[in-house]
């Protein structure tokens, strides 16, 4: 999944004005190229092959709260929507994750443990890895339309925040409990409140932008 390009350093946060709008629900997400039923094996894969893992049910409800926006017309797919809200709902009950389908995610994306987690994203990439206690969200509340995109291979850890109109490019960690209030380039490692980055490794030949 293509994130925006790594921006100058220090950039200025766009206007509200500026920023695209959310995703309005009315559409199918889900990865292009894969179906529903091979989506969801891959994704019970990538949870190792658990079906009690409650990341494998988060993501199972969200892939299946996207199918159900290809189900015309809209009177035959009021059931399945009517699900999709009861299966959400507990999940983050039990579960403690809070994923809406809205959130573009790619594939094999990986929530460890429960608890704590709020994803509301403009987009997750492809091979992403997700502990407890991550939110992702807005910055303040009169910028609700400025939320993270994180890009494809990121590794987050436990209590990590990423906040506001901020990109998390391909190939990065996030430390634990770090907050994230700025971009943060390919290949790089960010820690602290607020994050900085600590390293940056760039393998030979690849493309560091």
């Amino acid at each position: 999944m293509t994130a925006r390009p790594a921006p100058a350093e220090g950039r200025a946060p766009a206007s509200v004005e500026d920023l695209p709008p959310l995703e309005r629900g009315d559409r199918n997400l889900n990865p292009p190229g894969i179906g529903f039923l091979a989506l969801l094996r891959e994704d019970l894969r990538t949870h190792d092959g658990s079906p009690f893992e409650p990341g494998f049910w988060a993501v199972a409800v969200h892939r299946f709260g996207n199918w159900r926006m290809g189900v015309r017309p809209k009177i035959v797919r009021a059931p399945f929507s009517l699900l999709y809200r009861f299966l959400a709902a507990w999940v983050e009950l039990i579960g403690g994750i809070h994923l809406p389908y809205t959130v573009r995610v790619g594939r094999r994306l990986r929530i460890w443990h429960h608890g704590g987690i709020v994803l509301h994203a403009r987009s997750i990439g492809d091979d992403v890895h997700i502990r407890h206690c991550t939110t992702f969200g807005v910055a303040s509340r009169d910028r609700l339309r400025a939320i993270p995109i994180i890009g494809d291979r990121v590794d987050i850890g436990c209590g990590a925040c990423i906040l506001g109109d901020v990109t998390v490019h391909h190939d990065s960690r996030i430390g634990a409990n770090a907050v994230v209030i700025a971009d943060v380039p390919p290949y790089s490692t960010a820690v602290g409140i607020p994050a900085r980055v600590v390293r940056r490794a760039v393998p030979e030949g690849a493309d560091g932008s």
